[in-house]
């Protein structure tokens, strides 16, 4: 991976979007899609005015390999969001959490070589893309659905798939709604925190409060769970206090009647601002024919992700455990 172009990307692709900014009087985020939908069609005529083309060309001719897009996408995304702030359920999923969710989808597979992944809050898209792209540099062929309710984050997701040249499906809807897509082999989340606003949709859930509002992060879950195949795992981003949280009853209530809770893995401490805002990967897995509880469920805490040697002891343990649970 060239560090240099991935460089030269960032400052080509920051400068046109400033450059259209700037001519049309707009925001940001706009501003950035509209150039990302230039980017991905050449053929689009310009005002013979516009300098924004003078940056376009030499985008499109610079070798940059999808996984590097990504990387030159997101930087101008992230600073952007240090000039425009989205609301904290809108940001960036850091690429740090997405490679784990890679090592662990990795382990998880088994012998598939063939993957399909849904992501029912996919946002702009950085996870399920990070996931999909470097699953692929591990030749692991994958296909991806999305689902989100903001207009600018889907168009965003969608151009940015163009431009990866990423076998992507998004649906503009609520991520709570059924989902048109066959059963995949995972589901990956970072679960917006928060009430779900609209009571009716859900009152059929089980992890629904019957007063006032529930949890978008416990019905989300309920809902996406469905859109797995007979055996497929739930990877999902959740406050570490999900079991004792408000409305943690409830939520058990359906976690030990639909689902199996196979591990609970702790984030860093030092990623997160405050202990009520900490956060852990939950892996769930559909009650059936196809599926059991494992042994063990693995509650483990990973360590500062700069502490190679800790990590390596993490991945040891998460390895052994799976292999454990396979009876190998």
């Amino acid at each position: 991976m060239s560090i240099k172009e991935i460089e030269t990307g960032y400052e080509t692709l920051y400068k046109a979007v400033e450059q259209y900014q700037n001519e049309q009087h707009t925001y940001f985020f706009h501003a950035y899609l509209e150039v990302m939908k230039a980017l991905n069609h050449p053929d689009m005529v310009w005002n013979s005015e516009s300098k924004v083309p003078t940056y376009l060309e030499p985008l499109q001719t610079l070798p940059l390999l999808p996984e590097e897009k990504r990387k030159v996408s997101q930087l101008v995304l992230l600073k952007g969001m240090t000039l425009e702030p989205l609301q904290p359920n809108h940001q960036l999923t850091p690429d740090s959490i997405g490679f784990l969710f890679v090592y662990l989808i990795e382990r998880l597979k088994e012998n598939k070589t063939k993957l399909s992944i849904y992501d029912p809050t996919v946002g702009m898209g950085n996870l399920l893309y990070t996931i999909m792209l470097n699953l692929q540099l591990a030749g692991i062929e994958t296909t991806g659905s999305g689902a989100e309710i903001d207009d600018l984050l889907i168009e965003i997701a969608a151009t940015d798939a163009d431009w990866f040249e990423l076998p992507v499906r998004l649906f503009h809807q609520d991520g709570v709604q059924p989902i048109l897509i066959d059963p995949c082999d995972f589901v990956v989340a970072d679960l917006p925190i928060g009430y779900y606003p609209l009571d009716e949709k859900v009152t059929h859930f089980k992890s629904s409060v019957t007063d006032g509002h529930s949890y978008a992060h416990h019905v989300l879950m309920e809902a996406s769970m469905k859109a797995l195949n007979s055996t497929g795992y739930g990877l999902f981003l959740v406050p570490s206090q999900l079991l004792s949280s408000e409305q943690a009853d409830v939520l058990k209530t359906w976690l030990s009647q639909d689902v199996y809770i196979q591990a609970l893995l702790h984030l860093p401490s030092g990623m997160f601002k405050s202990e009520a805002s900490q956060k852990s990967i939950l892996i769930l897995q559909n009650r059936n024919q196809d599926t059991k509880q494992v042994k063990e469920v693995l509650v483990a805490e990973i360590p500062d992700l700069m502490d190679k040697e800790g990590l390596q002891r993490f991945f040891s343990t998460f390895a052994a455990w799976h292999a454990e649970q396979k009876g190998e």
